[in-house]
Formats: C-alpha cells, structure tokens, sequence
C-alpha cells in the first residue's frame, strides 16, 4: 500500500526515505530536502543586518578617533579610557552578527555566542563602571568625605575585569561541558533546518540573565542621580542606554523562544544590533553634540570654577 507513515515512503514496498530526503508528491520517489539557514543569497535580512552592523561600527571607530585627541573636560570628567574600552567593545559585538549569518557549522555556533557574551558583558561591565564612578564621584565631592578615598585610576578597571571575568568563567565552563554545536532539525515536511544547538541551554541563559544583571545594576544608581546639577554629569545617558538595553532583550527573549532557525537567528541579530546601537547613542551621541555644537561647554575655566567632579 502506497503513501503509509504520514507520507515519508514511496513505492509499494513502502521503503522509508532517508532523512536527508523527502518523498515527491507522487510518494513514489525520494528527494532532496531544502536546506534552510540564514543566508546571503536568499534572505534579504542576511543582507541588511550586516550593512546596519558596518554602518555602526565605522560610527563608533569614528566617534573614538574624534574623541582621542580631544584634551578638553567633557572628554576627561568621563573617563576617556573606560569611553575606548566600552566603544571597542561595542565595535566587536555589533561586528559579531557576521558569526551569526551563513550555513552554521560547529565553530560559529560556538564563536557567535562568545564572542557576543564576552564583548557585550565588558560593554556592560564598563558602563556599570562608569555608573559606580559617577556616585562615588558626587559623594567625594566633600574635602572630608571618606569616599575620596574609593576615586581613583583602578577602581573602574577593577570592576570591568572582575565583572568580565565571570562571563569568562561561564563561557569556558560552558566550552568544556556542553559546547553549542550544528544541528540538522527534521521536524519540518521537505526541508531541513540547519541550526545550531546551544548545548547547555542553562549555560546560554546564565550569560544573558547575568548581562541583564549588569545592566539592571547599571540602571538603578545611575537613575538616582540622573538629576544632579552638574554639566558633565552622564549619569542620564547612562539611564536611557541601560533602558534601552533591557527594553530590547525583555522583547527580544520572548521572540526567540517562540520561533526557530533563520527566524531566531534574525531575532538575535535585531536585539544585538538595537541593543548595541541603543546604548552607543544614548552614550556618546549627546556628548558629541555637545563637543561641536556648545562648544562653551567646554571651557576648562568654567569647569573649574564651578567645581565639577573629574575622573581621569
């Protein structure tokens, strides 16, 4: 009897078709299934992703070039090299969706989500850091005042390394345990999903659970002091740049648990790229405005005689 087992045999000897292949509409003969993937020359997100990812890289080389040779105290109250930390950072998270784009194979499936975990938790950790600089800053502001004593050249570098340095450890456990891996999903009439496989899905949500810990951390305080008078404080963008991160990633979860794929791919890549641009123009892009356009601002006469708080 022809077309038996939910119509995956053909000819009267009901034979099954391998997995790799279907049966035609006849069921008398097998063929190949389609494969299904994120790809350059079928899906036209495949291409915008990646042009949206340039776009916003060359944006924040651009943005720490300018501000490198910019000696002025806008640039130094906020803490110049956390700000090159945290661009180069950003760089190479919006730079990793190229991982995430093509037939997947074992070595992307596991670089895309390091390379994204990592450089997006020092991204992270480093404007956590520049919260924690601002409160101690406002509180040192006191000859007196026993907070002074936390200002200092290491106090931010601490928290980026010891932060980080946690994303690492989960990421290596991670590698050594239960590595993501290519997977072949068979579950879909006449094609294949090449996908891949988190391995330890516990191992996956750690990562992104503890960035959204970072960022939660980041929130709280910063929205605190949001409000204090001072010209250079940044504790404000510091705030929409965490809210936009965490708005982005409460959408984006939901989206991705429920689809598979290309489509959870895409939801990735659109929560990396949104998320990453969020927080570079909620970070940087106000302050460059501020460099060209109110250029008074940037009086270092001024700076001193109001007796603005600086971290170099």
């Amino acid at each position: 009897m022809e077309g038996i087992s939910n119509g995956i045999t053909y000819s009267d000897n009901c034979e099954r078709c391998p997995d790799h292949e279907w049966p035609n509409e006849a069921k008398n003969q097998c063929a190949l299934r389609d494969s299904e993937f994120l790809s350059y020359e079928t899906d036209v997100v495949a291409l915008v992703f990646p042009t949206i990812s340039i776009l916003l890289s060359l944006i924040t080389l651009c943005i720490g070039i300018f501000t490198l040779f910019r000696n002025i105290p806008i640039v130094r109250a906020n803490n110049r090299n956390l700000s090159f930390i945290l661009l180069n950072s950003l760089m190479f998270s919006l730079l990793s969706v190229f991982l995430f784009i093509g037939r997947p194979v074992d070595i992307t499936c596991m670089l895309r989500q390091i390379f994204f975990g990592i450089f997006f938790t020092v991204a992270v950790s480093s404007v956590l850091a520049k919260t924690i600089i601002v409160c101690v800053a406002f509180k040192a502001t006191r000859p007196d005042s026993s907070w002074r004593k936390c200002v200092g050249v290491k106090l931010p570098y601490t928290v980026v390394l010891v932060c980080s340095s946690i994303q690492i450890l989960n990421t290596v456990i991670w590698l050594s345990l239960s590595p993501p891996y290519q997977e072949y999903n068979l579950d879909y009439p006449g094609k294949i999903i090449i996908q891949c496989n988190e391995g330890s899905v516990l191992a996956f949500y750690l990562m992104l659970g503890y960035m959204g810990f970072l960022a939660a951390v980041s929130f709280v305080p910063a929205f605190l002091v949001r409000t204090l008078p001072d010209i250079y404080n940044e504790a404000k963008y510091i705030t929409f740049s965490m809210l936009v991160f965490c708005s982005v990633w409460i959408c984006a979860i939901p989206a991705y648990l429920s689809s598979t794929g290309k489509h959870m791919v895409t939801v990735e890549i659109f929560a990396i790229l949104a998320s990453g641009g969020g927080i570079l123009g909620c970070m940087f892009l106000p302050k460059c405005y501020n460099i060209l356009i109110k250029s008074e601002m940037n009086s270092t006469k001024k700076d001193k005689r109001e007796g603005h708080p600086q971290i170099h």
